[in-house]
């Protein structure tokens, strides 16, 4: 049996005053990095970073454990992790660990439920420590200084997926399986859904929410289920794709990866996938912390966002099923995201009951807040966003 962190610091702390910070176990790793870089600007950046699932899980949890592995390459950069951390108090306790035993200054808590109350109330015991959370949403006023959030317009990558979906699918049936119906996991199935109907516009995409981030018996129902009803290219927004795309696999259907690459998983129906590019985001943060810039002091964005321009995000490579139509289509939609010309969310746009959400002559750009406070479904998704 392997012991976690937390476990294992409280043992070291329970026999001995000091602290470690090398290996630990399964769930937790540091990188090493020399006690001055290479210019002799003395200790380096201590960075840690948190993860809900596994670092091998082919999904959220590894795409932001490669982003760790990425700039720890950095020689005045050292790193800390821990996989496996629950969203209770368990993160706070890790946490206060890695700051007190580790020595971080900066963490990278990825987890949606860390950020509240964890984050915050911990923000609050260490004001000099900054936290920046994957996905939470910073409010000025409201919130400690020392908190941020960053995240990344992957729903352009989803888009595309999308549009290689409809190209692929020979029913029209696409199914999207799905944690909860927050605005991030709805903007990505209203994306998916919106690239499929610009190809074809009769395309319907079928959601089931599973309730949680990583259930992975109720993916495997859900996925078989939109198997048996017709359904042939499946993609989802849960922790870890592994069992939505190894089960189309099994069926003899096409999948969309999401988080990380899982190409292997179906070397046959794999047709792409919306990915994170992690290590660019974790590098530029460690540049601005190095250049003396904090959250507190205003030289790090409370708020920070980009997609594929800006090196956020990425597509897997196309599978052997995508046709030479497909790719056409797929690049020329992402040549637009990369010059800022795309427009997903223009008016009319109307919700799968038929209200108009977006009208004629309303816009919203990729950056505009409206987005981040998504509640409903585009046209064409059957299933329902508090479902």
């Amino acid at each position: 049996m392997s012991l976690s962190r937390r476990q294992v610091i409280r043992g070291i702390l329970a026999t001995t005053a000091f602290g470690v910070t090398s290996k630990f176990g399964t769930g937790c790793s540091s990188s090493t990095a020399t006690k001055a870089n290479s210019t002799g600007e003395g200790k380096p950046i201590v960075m840690g970073f948190i993860y809900v699932g596994p670092k091998d899980d082919y999904g959220y949890s590894q795409a932001h454990a490669e982003g760790r592995a990425g700039v720890a390459k950095l020689s005045w950069v050292k790193t800390v992790e821990e996989a496996n951390v629950s969203e209770t108090t368990a993160v706070e306790e890790t946490m206060r660990n890695m700051i007190e035993q580790d020595g971080a200054t900066v963490l990278f808590p990825t987890s949606f439920g860390y950020f509240d109350p964890h984050i915050l109330k911990i923000a609050k015991d260490y004001p000099e420590v900054q936290f920046i959370h994957c996905g939470g949403l910073y409010q000025q006023g409201v919130h400690p200084s020392n908190v941020g959030s960053y995240f990344g317009y992957i729903d352009e990558a989803e888009y595309i997926a999308g549009i290689v979906a409809a190209h692929t699918s020979k029913t029209g049936k696409l199914g999207f399986i799905a944690a909860k119906p927050i605005p991030q996991v709805l903007r990505n199935i209203n994306s998916f859904t919106l690239g499929a109907r610009s190809v074809k516009p009769e395309v319907k995409t079928q959601v089931i929410f599973t309730g949680d981030w990583s259930v992975p018996v109720k993916e495997a129902e859900a996925a078989n289920s939109m198997a048996d009803q017709g359904v042939d290219v499946l993609t989802s927004h849960v922790d870890s794709p592994k069992v939505v795309v190894e089960t189309a696999e099994k069926r003899g259907i096409f999948s969309s990866g999401y988080h990380a690459n899982q190409t292997t998983l179906a070397p046959k129906g794999y047709l792409t996938g919306a990915e994170w590019d992690w290590t660019n985001v974790y590098s530029k943060y460690a540049e601005m912390i190095k250049a003396g810039k904090t959250l507190m002091n205003g030289g790090i964005p409370h708020i920070v966002r980009g997609g594929l321009k800006d090196g956020f995000l990425k597509l897997s490579d196309y599978g052997p099923a995508v046709t030479a139509e497909a790719k056409k289509d797929a690049e020329a939609a992402k040549e637009k995201f990369l010059s800022d010309s795309m427009i997903v969310y223009k008016g009319e746009i109307k919700d799968n009951t038929g209200k108009v959400v977006i009208p004629t002559g309303k816009d919203f750009k990729q950056q505009d807040g409206e987005l981040e406070k998504m509640n409903w479904l585009v046209a064409g998704v059957v299933g329902k966003a508090g479902s």
